[in-house]
């Protein structure tokens, strides 16, 4: 009686940690896959634009993200030059 008692905990055991085993494997690779699909979605939103564009106008694909260091520099007033243009 104990022998079967403790093969039916370890087989308990074995199944619930292949179940975690698994929704772990399964999580990891949905993520990856919806990943992709997103990604694709991506390409055909910007085949669309460009397809969808007048040819003289200008389509942006990318916008760079400013750094900080941009907006963080501070600008002290310096000596006001006055100048006087001359034309030719």
């Amino acid at each position: 009686m104990g022998g079967l008692l403790k093969f039916v905990v370890i087989l308990l055991g074995i199944g619930w940690l292949l179940g975690q085993l698994i929704r772990y494997f399964l999580r990891s690779k949905l993520a990856k896959f919806a990943q992709q699909v997103n990604e694709v979605a991506r390409e055909e939103q910007r085949a669309q634009r460009h397809a969808s564009a007048p040819k003289d106008e200008v389509v942006v694909d990318y916008v760079p993200k400013q750094r900080k260091e941009k907006f963080n520099k501070d600008i002290k007033g310096g000596e006001y030059v006055d100048y006087e243009e001359v034309k030719e």
